[in-house]
């Protein structure tokens, strides 16, 4: 971004990579996707590099209330500075708290989740997958990550993209409204489980393995990991892929 300022460029979008994208090695491939298709698409976007900090969503859920405003009015001040309009995210976490807490402190911003992003380009004509056969006819079904769908009643986007594969789109008896958390969000990714019978990803794999899905999209880092967690627990590796949408759509696209 940063650049872009000094040669007077305004890109169309700002490019929230978040955490996990940053870092995370599974993480960073979905960050990669992302990234893939809107080149290909000529889309002009810019990050913010090591200007970007988190958005402070850990924190607040985890109770620490003073360390997520810090969080937030540093980057919002980071935000501010560049007169930023439009963000994409690839995380639901980064997409909420940018999306919904930050206008309170000053950060008001037009927020989408990756998923948007790719259906305004798939309706728009920026993005072609007519005749892509990479996953003709597999079955594919989509986890809801809850901080996309019921805090943000995004279903559709997600969904849409899906059934552009030419694929036999799947829901859990548990979708949409109904959707059952992978176990992460709250702050849960960075602490021990607590005391139960069964880790909750693993009651979610269960209603997986019910679809007969060979592929399980998902639309959130942490989900992914929850997830891929699961299907590891069943030893399903070989017979079930854990993918994020981008990903699918980067693929069906050969990019």
């Amino acid at each position: 971004m940063a650049e872009c300022m000094a040669r007077g460029e305004t890109p169309e979008v700002l490019f929230w990579v978040g955490c996990a994208g940053s870092f995370d090695d599974r993480a960073k491939k979905i960050t990669k996707a992302i990234a893939k298709i809107l080149s290909h698409c000529q889309v002009k976007f810019a990050v913010l590099g090591t200007e970007e900090a988190c958005t402070g969503d850990p924190a607040r859920r985890a109770g620490n209330e003073f360390t997520f405003q810090m969080q937030a009015q540093m980057n919002i001040q980071v935000l501010n500075g560049y007169d930023i309009k439009r963000i994409v995210t690839g995380c639901p976490h980064c997409f909420n708290t940018l999306k919904n807490e930050y206008p309170e402190l000053g950060g008001n911003y037009e927020v989408m989740h990756h998923t948007q992003l790719l259906q305004d380009l798939i309706n728009s004509g920026r993005l072609r997958l007519e005749g892509s056969e990479t996953f003709k006819g597999k079955k594919i079904t989509f986890h809801d990550p809850c901080y996309l769908g019921r805090a943000n009643e995004v279903y559709e986007a997600p969904r849409a993209l899906i059934e552009k594969l030419d694929v036999a789109l799947v829901e859990m008896k548990r979708c949409k409204t109904n959707g059952l958390c992978c176990g992460a969000g709250g702050a849960q990714m960075f602490k021990e489980a607590e005391k139960g019978n069964k880790e909750i990803n693993v009651e979610r794999t269960e209603d997986v393995l019910e679809t007969n899905a060979s592929i399980v999209a998902t639309g959130c880092p942490f989900c992914n990991t929850m997830m891929t967690d699961g299907v590891k627990n069943f030893n399903k590796e070989e017979e079930i892929q854990v993918l994020d949408v981008a990903e699918l759509i980067a693929k069906a696209a050969d990019l």
